[in-house]
């Protein structure tokens, strides 16, 4: 009975002429071919892994926005381009309209031909206001002469000039001329002066330059010798506004002071001595 049932198993294998045994049963028994050697040489392999940018999310999406909203001029108007599915809103007389979908700002922009410009894009929700073109142009008109008005403080340039004790006081009255006018420029100016021999004394010439700018210069480095002793240097800065407000009072005090002299002494010759 074996042997009948193995002739079977094998007329049955012959004839499939597959890789599979099929059993009279349920199951299906397969066998494993042989692994082809692979015709193509196989390359080195990596010792350290590529790194691959990872895909675009919601925070970074955001930031690019942040980054590009710094890079956007004063009130520039946006359009239609409203990236936020929330945003707070202003009309175009300040008032404030709570949160709205950006389908209803859009709508209502088409409906009042109003234009959309941000006020607050770091609130949550980004705050924006709804103004005319003409509204518009008067703000940044006035950004503009506020920054005029109240330029922001730079870094201050410095100016050099050398030369030497021996210098004659015609070339010293044209160096202090463009002295003056870099001060005036709100650049510092750092001179350095030789000693030459038999003449004044460099701290005396850097005295008598400043002495040329009243109400304009001052010291911001006091001469100092540099060089070994060779030669001297200063820095000269414009007045700061305080200084220059304490100036002109010292100068007023200073002229009120003769004229009260002047009526004090009237005064006595009007009297009448007995």
């Amino acid at each position: 009975m074996a042997t009948l049932l193995l002739k079977r198993l094998t007329l049955h294998t012959v004839k499939t002429g597959n890789n599979c045994i099929r059993c009279p049963g349920t199951y299906t028994l397969h066998q494993t071919a042989p692994a082809q050697p692979s015709l193509r040489a196989s390359g080195p392999r990596l010792s350290c892994p590529i790194q691959a940018k990872a895909f675009g999310t919601v925070a970074d999406t955001q930031d690019e926005r942040k980054k590009k909203k710094k890079n956007e001029p004063a009130l520039s108007n946006i359009g239609r381009k409203i990236h936020e599915r929330i945003i707070h809103v202003l009309d175009e007389a300040g008032n404030d309209l709570g949160n709205m979908h950006r389908a209803d700002v859009i709508r209502l922009m088409n409906e009042r031909d109003l234009r959309l410009v941000t006020r607050d894009s770091g609130a949550e929700p980004p705050q924006y206001q709804l103004l005319t073109g003409a509204q518009i142009h008067e703000e940044r008109l006035r950004l503009r002469e506020l920054g005029k008005a109240h330029p922001k403080p730079g870094p201050a340039l410095t100016k050099e000039l050398a030369f030497s004790s021996n210098i004659g006081q015609h070339d010293l009255d044209t160096k202090s001329k463009q002295i003056q006018r870099w001060i005036e420029k709100k650049y510092r100016v750092q001179i350095t002066i030789k000693k030459g021999k038999n003449v004044e004394e460099p701290e005396e010439i850097c005295n008598q330059i400043l002495q040329t700018m009243p109400g304009i210069a001052t010291f911001s480095t006091r001469p100092q010798p540099v060089r070994g002793g060779k030669a001297v240097m200063c820095v000269l800065r414009h007045l700061s506004k305080k200084e220059e407000n304490a100036y002109r009072e010292t100068q007023g005090a200073q002229k009120e002071d003769p004229l009260n002299k002047e009526n004090g002494n009237n005064r006595e010759s009007d009297v009448v001595h007995p």
